[in-house]
C-alpha cells in the first residue's frame, strides 16, 4: 500500500506520475488530505518566524501519518525512498529537526491565527511508543540496493511514463518556489550545492559537470512570475505583505522553544550505554 500526503501543493504533474506508477505496479493508494484552513495558517506562521526551514510542517505530517496508518493497521514495516547517496549532504543550518513537535507548537503559538485540531502530529513519546511498544520499523529501502539516481530515473520514465519535473522535490510548487526563490533570495541557501556534492561523493558525477548545473537558473523567469503569484495568493499574502516578510531578520528555529536539549541527552544516552 502506497501513502500519500495532500497538502494541497500538488502539480498536475506530480498526481499523473503518482498515477501512472501505482496503476502499473498494482499498488493500492491511500492519500490522507491536510485540512486546508489549518495547514494554510501553519504555513503563513512560519513565514513570520522568519526560520529557514517551512518544509518541517509538511515532513512532520509526512511522519506523523506514516506511523499512525501503519498502527491502525497492523503494519510493522514503513518503507522510506530518502537515501544516502544522494541525501547524505546538508548543512545544519539550511534545515530544521522534522521531529521537533515543541519547536512547531511554539512557532504557531505565536503566529497562528485558529486552533489545530485536525494536523497530524508526532511527538517524542509518541514516536518511541511505535517504535519501541508496537515496533514498527522505518526502512530506507533504497540504501540496501545500488541506487544510481540517473539510472532510476530511465527506467520509471521507460516503464511508468514517469515525467521529470525540473529539480529535487520540484513536483510541489510550493517546494518549487520555497527552494528556488525564497531559500537564494531571503536566506542566501542554494540547496542544489548539497545536492550536487551528495552525487559528486556518491560518484554519480564529477564536480565539473555540478559546476556545469550550477551555471543553469534555478528559476526560469516565466515561471517565477507566475509561481510567485500562485503562492502569495494561496497563502493569502498581499504582495507588500509578503515582501515585508522576506526583508525580516532571519531567526534560528533555536530561538523559540524546543527540544534540542533533550534530544541532545537521548544521543548522548545511546552513545554512552549503547541501547
Amino acid at each position: 500500500m502506497a501513502v500519500h500526503l495532500d497538502n494541497g501543493w500538488d502539480s498536475e504533474l506530480a498526481v499523473k506520475n503518482v498515477e501512472n506508477i501505482l496503476k502499473n505496479l498494482g499498488i493500492d493508494l491511500l492519500t490522507y488530505v491536510l485540512d486546508w484552513d489549518e495547514f494554510k495558517d501553519l504555513q503563513r506562521a512560519y513565514f513570520k518566524a522568519s526560520v529557514v526551514d517551512i518544509e518541517v510542517l509538511t515532513d512532520h505530517a509526512i511522519t506523523a501519518i506514516l506511523f499512525d496508518i501503519a498502527n491502525k493497521r497492523g503494519i510493522k514495516y514503513i518503507l522510506s525512498g530518502s537515501n544516502m547517496v544522494t541525501e547524505a549532504i546538508m548543512p545544519k543550518s539550511w534545515s530544521y529537526d522534522k521531529n521537533d513537535l515543541i519547536n512547531l507548537k511554539a512557532i504557531y503559538k505565536q503566529f497562528g491565527t485558529i486552533k489545530l485540531k485536525r494536523f497530524p502530529t508526532l511527538g517524542i513519546l509518541k514516536k518511541a511508543y511505535f517504535l519501541c511498544v508496537k515496533r514498527i520499523k522505518l526502512i530506507g529501502i533504497l540504501n540496501y540496493i545500488s541506487y544510481i539516481k540517473k539510472d532510476a530515473k530511465k527506467i520509471i520514465a521507460r516503464e511508468f511514463d514517469w515525467k521529470d519535473y525540473g529539480g529535487k522535490h520540484y513536483e510541489s510548487r510550493f517546494t518549487r518556489f520555497y527552494q528556488a526563490y525564497v531559500l537564494p533570495g531571503k536566506f542566501n541557501v542554494d540547496k542544489r550545492k548539497a545536492h550536487l556534492s551528495t552525487l559528486i561523493c556518491s560518484g554519480q558525477m564529477t564536480r565539473e559537470e555540478a559546476l556545469k548545473e550550477m551555471q543553469e537558473e534555478l528559476y526560469p523567469a516565466g515561471e517565477l512570475i507566475n509561481d510567485k503569484e500562485y503562492v502569495i495568493k494561496k497563502l493569502g499574502f498581499t504582495k507588500e505583505e509578503f515582501e515585508r516578510i522576506m526583508k525580516l531578520p532571519i531567526k534560528d528555529h533555536a530561538e523559540y522553544k524546543n527540544s534540542l536539549k533533550f534530544r541532545r541527552f537521548i544521543t548522548l544516552f545511546h552513545k554512552l550505554t549503547g541501547k
